[in-house]
C-alpha cells in the first residue's frame, strides 16, 4: 500500500515508522513549508501524489481544509480535530467520489468505550454525568474531540443536555441536565477520556487511557488497509 501523509508531525512520524515496518511505501507528505527538509518528497496538494493508494491525515483544520478543495479521488484516512461539524460535512461531500474514514481517535478501544456508553446510558438514566480528558502540555485544542464525541453518544440518548465547561462563578446546585466538561494538560499524557456517573452513595467509573501514541498510528493504518477496498462512502468505526 503506497501512503500519501497530511502533515509531518509527531502522529505521522509514527504512522510512516510503523506502515514501513508493516512493508508498506510512504509516496510523500503533504506539508505547509515545503522549503524544510523531511525524508519523503513533498506536495502541496493532495492530487500531485499520483501514486499513492490512500491518504493519512494526522494534521490540523489549517493545513487540512484548503487541501479538500482539490481536485482528487483518493481515499481519505481524516484524523484531524478542530473544527470537526466543517470537516465532517466536506468529508460527507467528497464521499461521493471516493472512499473516505474520519474519526476523532484512531483507537479502536475508545471506539469501544462510545459502545460502552451507549449501553450504560439508558441504564443509569438518573445518574449525574461528568466527563474528563487529560492530554500533555503540547495538545492545543480542549475539550479533545474524543470527549466531544462522548458528549454527543449522551446528547442523542437523553432527553435535554447542557454543557458545562466551568463552575467557578455559578451559586446554585447542580441541574439534573448538566454534563460537566474538564480538560487537564500536563506532562507527556499521551490520553485520558473519563466518564463518571454519579448517583445516590454510588458511582461508576468508565476509563480509557492511551499508553503510547502508537495506537493511533496502528488505526489509522488499519483503516486505511481496509479503505482502500471500499466503494465509495463515508466511514467511521461504526461501518468499516
Amino acid at each position: 500500500m503506497k501512503i500519501l501523509l497530511i502533515g509531518y508531525g509527531a502522529m505521522n512520524e509514527r504512522v510512516a515508522r510503523l506502515a514501513e515496518e508493516k512493508g508498506h511505501e510512504i509516496t510523500g507528505v503533504v506539508v505547509r513549508d515545503s522549503s524544510k527538509s523531511y525524508p519523503y518528497p513533498t506536495f502541496d496538494k493532495i492530487s500531485e501524489a499520483t501514486d499513492a493508494d490512500v491518504a493519512i491525515d494526522f494534521s490540523n483544520p489549517e493545513l487540512l481544509l484548503p487541501l479538500l478543495d482539490d481536485s482528487f479521488e483518493l481515499p481519505l484516512v481524516i484524523a484531524t480535530t478542530g473544527e470537526k461539524e466543517t470537516i465532517i460535512n466536506k468529508l460527507q461531500e467528497l464521499s461521493k467520489r471516493m472512499p473516505v474514514f474520519f474519526s476523532a481517535n484512531m483507537s479502536y478501544g475508545v471506539h469501544a468505550l462510545t459502545k460502552i456508553l451507549e449501553a450504560a446510558v439508558p441504564l443509569l438514566k438518573d445518574y449525574d454525568i461528568e466527563l474528563t480528558e487529560a492530554h500533555h502540555n503540547k495538545k492545543v485544542d480542549a475539550p479533545s474531540g474524543t470527549l466531544v464525541k462522548l458528549y454527543d453518544v449522551i446528547e442523542s440518548l437523553r432527553d435535554k443536555t447542557t454543557p458545562v465547561y466551568d463552575r467557578h462563578e455559578n451559586t446554585e446546585k447542580r441541574k439534573p441536565e448538566e454534563i460537566g466538561i474538564h480538560a487537564k494538560r500536563g506532562g507527556t499524557i499521551v490520553g485520558e477520556h473519563e466518564v463518571l456517573f454519579a448517583g445516590i452513595d454510588e458511582t461508576i467509573e468508565i476509563t480509557h487511557r492511551a499508553q503510547s501514541k502508537d495506537i493511533f498510528a496502528n488505526g489509522a493504518i488499519s483503516a486505511a488497509e481496509r479503505l482502500i477496498n471500499k466503494s465509495n462512502d463515508f466511514y467511521t468505526f461504526d461501518n468499516l
